[in-house]
């Protein structure tokens, strides 16, 4: 059996009363069902939690020890619930957002299911598109904002930081490079095969752009248009590529694939967001822009992000700094 989080429950209020009669009133349960819960989570736990002084209970160092652990179980549980449920009925309309692929693919969609958790009234249509075409989709007035990774520079566009992002080597389980953890660009090229992300993805742009001293000793064997398709060609040996950090976490976790950080080579990178100039921005798109700004506000364990607990999670803690 589990331990539940009404155990934990009982367990801090007898902590906090050091009687079960106290604690069965402060929780409006009987006697008998303190009592229980109690016996049953030190059988758990393989040990008792108290120190009985006639009718008083006082913790005894075991219980020192997970009392502000059980505290802060119950208070992250309690704010997630408080978030991923909150109904605010005041938002409502459409939202129409591009998306360059990292961000569309890996990025936004937890973002935007954790925002329609708390705002179901707000429809959001989201559309995935290499960043050139998300820039001209911004200025031709056919989403409201763009999030982008690759560098923009028509000045009808108003943009701004969201974030860090980092490029990095990706390699498989068997590769010749796959023992090192970072990739020498002074002789690491050298009898490297490539796969490349399609002309006007803002991953190959600004890959380009770092390694302009060294394009010419690039083997270049294929190009595909979607960082999934990169990673099962690199997975099954056939080369090595570069892509976003954000696209990888779970391959890295399960040791299908392997990241090498450049040397010597920043290859950090911003990651934008668009809108057209002067543009009016309704209330329900203000708020989701503000939502999504979490993303700047996390550690460097942002780069697993890909999966929607670990938002949840995220979610919580920024909940408990802001009180």
């Amino acid at each position: 059996m589990s331990i539940t989080l009404r155990q934990l429950e009982i367990f801090i209020a007898v902590a906090e009363t050091a009687q079960v009669t106290k604690a069965s009133k402060k929780l409006f349960v009987t006697q008998s069902a303190v009592s229980m819960a109690l016996a049953e989570l030190e059988n758990q736990l393989g040990g008792s939690l108290f120190d009985r002084h006639g009718r008083s209970l006082l913790l005894n160092e075991r219980g020192r020890y997970l009392l502000p652990l059980s505290k802060e179980i119950l208070c992250q549980v309690g704010n997630v619930e408080n978030i991923m449920s909150e109904k605010n009925d005041t938002l409502s309309g459409q939202i129409n957002v591009v998306a360059s692929t990292t961000i569309g693919d890996y990025i936004l969609p937890y973002l935007i299911g954790a925002f329609k958790r708390m705002h179901p009234q707000v429809h959001i249509n989201m559309l995935v598109h290499h960043t050139r075409y998300a820039e001209s989709l911004v200025l031709e007035g056919k989403v409201d904002v763009g999030f982008v990774e690759g560098q923009v520079d028509n000045p009808d566009i108003a943009k701004r930081l969201w974030f860090e992002d980092e490029l990095v080597i990706i390699v498989g389980p068997t590769d010749p490079l796959s023992h090192k953890s970072i990739f020498n660009v002074e002789s690491d090229f050298t009898n490297t095969r490539w796969i490349m992300r399609e002309k006007g993805s803002g991953t190959v742009a600004i890959f380009r752009e770092k390694m302009k001293d060294y394009l010419d000793q690039i083997n270049v064997i294929m190009e595909m248009g979607h960082p999934e398709a990169i990673k099962k060609a690199v997975e099954s040996g056939v080369g090595i590529a570069c892509l976003s950090s954000l696209t990888v976490c779970r391959e890295v976790e399960n040791a299908w694939l392997k990241t090498l950080q450049f040397e010597g080579v920043d290859m950090k990178r911003e990651l934008q967001v668009i809108s057209r100039k002067n543009m009016e921005m309704n209330d329900s798109l203000a708020e989701f822009l503000s939502f999504c700004d979490i993303m700047s506000t996390c550690s460097k364990s942002r780069a697993c992000l890909s999966s929607p607990w670990k938002l949840q999670s995220l979610l919580a803690k920024q909940s408990v700094q802001k009180k």
